[in-house]
């Protein structure tokens, strides 16, 4: 039986099914294990996470006076959040179709990739970076998000582990410009907060590929390494003409939570400027989603489920209800199954609501084989989405389906 616990009441001779919290926020290579070692045991319970899953069947089981969270009961309460999040309104418009932006989005990555490699590698060789010259490059992602987010978001997690540090950057900025247009920032603000977004990684540059990339669980030594890069970013940009206080504080925060768990300061609550916590849910979202070098990336509604799980105490709430909506309830390539029986990719959101985007209809789970074809916008139907499905369970290749 799966359970989720906080980490005071692992022990030695359970089995960890899964870690709740992002990659980076522990030196763990493998998503599941047997704590068998005194030493991964005072690892788990320092390294900043709050909770873990145990497989009771596989190790040994949690203590009777011990909290207990059960799988149903989790997902029970994630998709309660999530419907609360999709009772509200001010769903971002939609100028152009994804159809329409996807080739213009191809081409701006491609031209974001180029830029940002050219400038981190300036910060690797010890040169200030002069962070203007990113500006009309932030334009043009805004550009891209104000005409339709979901193409250019989607193109964006397009990334493999050679090119990831750089991409990520490029996907965080324009990840950082739909959530500032979705609570309504000013131009300016969602200009810094695009840059910010842009910068927030810089500080990598000077960890050593070896650590940054390491195929394998960490050590204790170099998970600290890994954990110095905020700091080794503010001071990069501290140098760095054209950076101002926003991307300064991004770089410097956005690995802080706001239960003051996270690093380098271990900051928390009002202490966190609104554009850290922007950065921080961002950062996550687009870590999660993405391939790196020792794990294969989440879908996208399975990362945010997994968000909406650990939200208490390591996002600020407004901003994270924000969030979604930015991306929607079922990010554009979910797999659902719907009322009809039907299994569908999701397409694109609606203005409309959360809960109703456009998708494309292609199996029957009553017949198991494929079907005709259907572009469905549920906001004009008499179907709707019964659930998320996964690929897997089916035989289905997502990228084959999705081209992302």
């Amino acid at each position: 039986m799966l359970k989720k616990i906080h980490v005071r009441d692992a022990r030695l001779g359970m089995y960890i099914q899964e870690l709740c919290g992002s990659w980076m926020d522990h030196p763990f290579w493998h998503k599941s294990f047997e704590l068998a070692d005194p030493q991964d045991l005072k690892t788990l319970q320092t390294c900043g996470l709050r909770e873990v899953w145990i497989d009771t069947g596989r190790g040994l089981d949690v203590g009777a006076d011990a909290v207990v969270t059960t799988a149903e009961e989790q997902t029970k309460q994630t998709e309660q959040e999530l419907q609360k999040v999709a009772r509200g309104d001010n769903i971002a418009a939609i100028r152009v179709s994804m159809q329409e932006e996807v080739a213009r989005a191809r081409k701006l990555q491609e031209k974001s990739k180029a830029a940002v490699t050219s400038m981190f590698q300036e910060a690797r060789m010890g040169n200030a970076i002069k962070v203007a010259e990113a500006a009309p490059l932030v334009d043009e992602i805004n550009q891209s998000i104000s005409r339709n987010p979901e193409a250019f978001l989607n193109i964006a997690r397009l990334k493999n582990k050679d090119d990831y540090t750089y991409l990520h950057s490029v996907a965080v900025c324009a990840l950082m410009i739909a959530l500032g247009k979705q609570l309504g920032l000013s131009a300016g603000d969602i200009k810094d907060a695009g840059m910010a977004g842009l910068l927030h990684d810089v500080g990598k540059m000077m960890i050593p590929d070896d650590v940054l990339n390491k195929p394998g669980k960490l050590t204790d030594g170099e998970f600290e390494i890994i954990k110095t890069h905020p700091l080794r970013g503010w001071e990069i940009l501290h140098i760095s003409e054209g950076a101002n206080h926003v991307a300064l504080d991004v770089v410097l925060h956005h690995h802080e939570r706001v239960d003051g768990t996270g690093y380098p300061e271990k900051i928390s609550g009002d202490a966190l400027t609104l554009f850290a916590r922007m950065g921080a849910v961002c950062d996550v979202y687009d870590a999660l989603t993405s391939n790196r070098c020792y794990k294969n990336g989440w879908e996208p509604s399975e990362a945010l489920r997994k968000m909406a799980e650990w939200r208490n105490g390591h996002f600020d709430e407004r901003i994270f209800h924000a969030f979604v909506k930015t991306i929607g309830i079922y990010p554009s390539g979910t797999l659902v199954r719907l009322k009809s029986g039907r299994l569908a990719i999701v397409l694109e959101q609606t203005e409309k609501s959360l809960l109703t985007p456009i998708v494309k209809a292609f199996f029957s789970t009553k017949s198991n084989e494929p079907t005709m074809p259907e572009i469905i916008d549920l906001t004009k139907s008499t179907d709707s989405i019964a659930n998320i499905e996964v690929a897997e369970k089916w035989g289905l290749d997502m990228k084959q389906l999705t081209g992302f």
